[in-house]
C-alpha cells in the first residue's frame, strides 16, 4: 500500500439555480467522479488539470477538509476525515492563494505557535527552525511581519511553517503562482532539496509547467472530475511528442517553397516549422531544407510539454 491510497473516490456538490421569483432548482454537480491511483514514499507527483477538473477538491479531501460523498482514501494508513486530527502532526499543505501564517506578525511568532501546537520542545523547535532558515534562506525574515513581505518571501516562510514538524506528506497546491521566475527557481530547488534530504511525499498541483518538468517524474492527469491519463513523464513525451521544431537561418534570403509542413513563423532568410513524425521523415525534411541555401544556424526541438498537454486535454478531455 502506498503512502496515498484513493480508490473510487467521489464528491458531488449541491448547487441552487434561481427558477422563477421565488422557486429554486438545485443542481447535483459532479465535482470528483470515481478516481483511483497510489502515491509511494518519497515519490514527486504532478497532479494537473484544467481549472475546475478536481484538483482542489481532491486536495481537499485527502486533508480532511472536505467529506467524500462515496470511495475509500487513506493518507499514510489514516482515514482523512476519521483521523483528521492525528493525520494534521503527519502532513503539511501549502495553498499558493491561502496563507497559514499570522498576516500582523513575524513568522518567530507563527513558528513558535505552530511548535506549541504540534508538541515540540523549545530546543528541539530552535534547531528546526535554525535548519529551516539555512535551506530556505529566511533568517532575515524572522522579525518581519508578513504583511510587509513581498509574495516570494512569503511563499518561502509559508514552506517553512508547512513542514516545521517533518511532515511525511506535502499538499502543494499552486505553490508558485504569482512568483517571478527568480523565485519560481529557487522555490522549485528548495522543493527538491527537502524532498531529497528528507524523503517527504510531495503532492503538487500546479498550472506552471516549469513546476512539472523541474520537479516531478510522474504526472496524473485529471479533467472533469476523472483521472484521464497516469504516466510516467518520459514515457508521456516518449508517446506524445511526435513533432519535432526545426529553425533554420540562412545566410541570405531564400524562396521557401516546401509542402506538406506547417509554418509556424517565417521572414526572408529565416524560417521556423513543425514537423510530424509519423507522417513524415526528418532526414528527408532536412535534405530539402539544405537544398533551398547556405545554413548559418540550425536547431531542432521537441514540442513545449505544454504544448502535449494541451493536445491531451482535447483529444482525451471528454470523458
Amino acid at each position: 500500500m502506498g503512502v496515498i491510497t484513493v480508490k473510487d473516490l467521489r464528491k458531488d456538490f449541491i448547487a441552487a439555480k434561481r427558477k422563477g421569483f421565488l422557486k429554486r432548482e438545485y443542481l447535483k454537480i459532479e465535482a470528483v467522479r470515481g478516481i483511483s491511483f497510489e502515491v509511494e514514499e518519497g515519490e514527486i507527483l504532478a497532479f494537473i488539470g484544467p481549472n475546475g477538473a478536481g484538483k482542489s477538491t481532491t486536495i481537499k479531501m485527502l486533508t480532511g477538509i472536505l467529506n467524500p460523498t462515496s470511495g475509500y482514501a487513506r493518507v499514510l494508513g489514516l482515514d482523512p476525515q476519521r483521523d483528521r486530527k492525528k493525520l494534521t502532526y503527519k502532513i503539511g499543505t501549502v495553498f499558493g492563494q491561502k496563507s497559514q501564517l499570522w498576516f500582523h506578525l513575524p513568522p518567530k511568532d507563527t513558528f513558535e505557535l505552530l511548535g506549541s501546537i504540534y508538541g515540540m520542545e523549545d530546543k528541539e523547535l530552535k534547531k528546526r527552525v535554525d535548519y529551516l532558515c539555512e535551506i530556505l534562506e529566511i533568517k532575515d525574515l524572522l522579525d518581519i511581519p508578513v504583511r510587509k513581505m513581498s509574495l516570494g518571501q512569503r511563499i518561502k516562510c509559508e514552506i517553512a511553517a508547512s513542514i516545521l514538524h517533518k511532515p511525511k506528506v506535502i499538499f502543494l497546491d499552486e505553490p508558485t503562482i504569482g512568483l517571478d521566475v527568480v523565485a519560481k527557481k529557487n522555490l522549485r530547488s528548495l522543493i527538491k532539496r527537502i524532498n531529497q534530504e528528507e524523503n517527504t511525499t510531495i503532492f503538487l498541483t500546479s498550472h506552471d509547467i516549469g513546476d512539472i518538468e523541474k520537479l516531478c517524474k510522474r504526472m496524473i492527469i485529471i479533467n472533469l472530475g476523472q483521472i484521464i491519463m497516469d504516466d510516467n513523464m518520459k514515457r508521456l513525451k516518449y508517446n506524445y511528442d511526435n513533432k519535432k521544431i526545426i529553425s533554420l537561418r540562412y545566410a541570405e534570403d531564400i524562396d521557401f517553397n516546401l509542402e506538406d509542413v506547417k509554418i509556424l513563423s517565417k521572414t526572408n532568410n529565416a524560417v521556423k516549422l513543425e514537423v510530424d513524425m509519423e507522417d513524415r521523415d526528418i532526414d528527408d525534411i532536412l535534405l530539402k531544407l539544405f537544398k533551398l541555401g547556405k545554413v548559418e544556424d540550425i536547431s531542432i526541438s521537441s514540442r513545449p510539454l505544454e504544448d502535449i498537454i494541451a493536445e491531451i486535454y482535447s483529444i482525451r478531455g471528454e470523458v
